[in-house]
């Protein structure tokens, strides 16, 4: 029986306060655009404090029931609104975050379109792997389609893997991975001859492309004004600098926003009618991302966009200098992947190498044909000078100290071990035979041989070890 973390009596605020600063010294930083995914930076104290102001007056407040908080619709309308009104009109809902975004798209388009068996949803492999939990989550199966040389869709392919089981077809407005536009006029006019729904992946893009569109930049249609496209998501805390638990899904008309909904009433309790998949959950984010929204406004946002496309383009210039290096793809908005096709120049090893320099570069697994590369999210806040060097320093430190040792066997044991027979403590001490020790006091792994096993698996395999991976994390607490 574990030991119980409850104490017998309140502790002190300042206490608590202190114990979440000490605990949150290993994090990674949130400010300064050190950590390259994950975090958006604007640079402006005043709209983080403010954010973080609104977020605590909307704190108790509950999304579960706009008639007795009638606040949250007044909010939810304008966010939407500003959303709509810049990508193409249409009927939305506010959500926590893209996942949710895209299972309430992928739900209205199963239940907009019903066939015989399980429903498909056919999508490039670069698609995020949101779309792959909600047809997980809806009883869904996922048809991938290869992307071209220049990691963009291939219409044709996808044209020729609709059936009649299909029911949404998807584009990315970029893709994550590289920051490349899929053609979304081709893929949502294949869609609509096919009488398929189409969705839209804005999640990074649909609150950047607008704007670098207004700054004079060459962006494709990509949103609701597209002839074919049916819904497309948006998330406010990537480019709209919100604070997490913001996105929007936009629908093009309002049957098919009905679709997302949820209604229960075969129960003797209160009415259930939710727009989300959460029911109960507070308004703080709502009322924070209605705030950073307006105190940002038209202009605040084509400045930030103008200024963290320009530190892209520097950066993509500069990373193709460093011997050993090279951009993957043509990037739309500031995503940016890097690779090495030397032998001797490890991505993985280049990583670690930048975490000891204090920078954070996303490690990305090879997939459908896409080699093993670094990713970066960049914003204006970005010291592209500086990260060009740590990058620079990393690849040179990496080269010197030559690819991780996997050995063969060890990823042979590893494709044919039975998870199931071993508990987390077994697994954690797994882990540690490849030098990951899961305890916080550890300090920061080498993730370069993990990485190099994973790479070199099945993502099934992959997949399976992740999830026992993350078992044995929160087990070892």
């Amino acid at each position: 029986m574990p030991s119980d973390p409850l104490p017998e009596t309140g502790r002190p605020a300042a206490d608590l306060l202190a114990e979440l600063d000490r605990l949150g010294e290993a994090d990674l930083p949130v400010r300064g655009g050190q950590v390259t995914a994950y975090v958006y930076d604007t640079g402006r104290d005043a709209v983080h404090d403010l954010a973080a102001a609104a977020h605590h007056r909307m704190l108790e407040v509950n999304c579960l029931d706009p008639t007795a908080f009638p606040s949250i619709v007044a909010l939810e309308r304008q966010i939407v609104g500003a959303v709509a009104a810049r990508l193409g009109g249409g009927h939305g809902i506010f959500t926590s975050g893209g996942t949710e975004s895209i299972m309430l798209a992928v739900k209205a388009a199963r239940d907009a379109r019903p066939v015989e068996g399980r429903a498909e949803i056919v999508l490039p492999v670069t698609a995020h792997p949101a779309f792959h939990k909600a047809a997980h989550y809806l009883g869904m199966d996922v048809v991938p389609v290869p992307v071209d040389d220049a990691f963009r869709a291939a219409p044709a392919e996808m044209a020729a893997a609709i059936t009649p089981r299909t029911v949404l077809v998807v584009a990315s407005a970029p893709s994550y991975p590289q920051g490349v536009m899929d053609p979304v006029e081709e893929i949502a006019a294949l869609a609509a001859s096919a009488g398929v729904l189409c969705h839209v992946d804005a999640c990074v893009g649909g609150w950047i492309l607008p704007w670098l569109r207004d700054a004079g930049r060459p962006v494709p249609p990509f949103d609701l004004s597209v002839p074919g496209v049916t819904s497309i998501s948006c998330d406010l805390h990537k480019y709209g600098y919100a604070p997490k638990g913001a996105s929007v899904v936009l629908f093009a008309d309002e049957a098919l926003r009905r679709h997302a909904y949820f209604a229960s009433a075969g129960w003797p309790g209160y009415t259930v009618i939710n727009t989300t998949v959460q029911s109960s959950r507070s308004a703080g984010p709502l009322g924070a991302a209605w705030a950073t929204l307006n105190a940002l406004g038209a202009a605040g946002y084509r400045d930030l966009a103008e200024r963290a496309m320009a530190t892209a383009d520097a950066f993509v210039a500069g990373a193709a200098e460093i011997p050993g290096l090279r951009v993957l793809g043509t990037p739309a908005v500031p995503l940016v992947s890097v690779t090495s096709d030397d032998p001797e120049l490890d991505v993985f090893a280049v990583a670690d190498e930048a975490r000891a320099r204090g920078w954070y570069f996303q490690p990305q697994l090879s997939c459908g044909g896409i080699p093993p590369n670094l990713h970066f999210t960049l914003t204006g806040v970005t010291d592209v000078e500086a990260l060009l060097r740590a990058l620079a320093d990393a690849a040179k430190a990496a080269r010197e100290a030559g690819p991780p040792d996997v050995p063969a066997d060890l990823v042979g044991a590893l494709a044919g071990l039975d998870l199931d027979s071993l508990d987390d403590a077994g697994f954690a001490g797994l882990l540690a035979s490849v030098g990951v020790d899961l305890a916080p006091s550890s300090g920061e792994p080498e993730m370069a041989v993990v990485n190099a096993i994973l790479d070199a698996l099945p993502p099934e395999t992959r997949e399976a070890l992740l999830v026992r991976f993350l078992s044995a994390l929160y087990a070892s607490a």
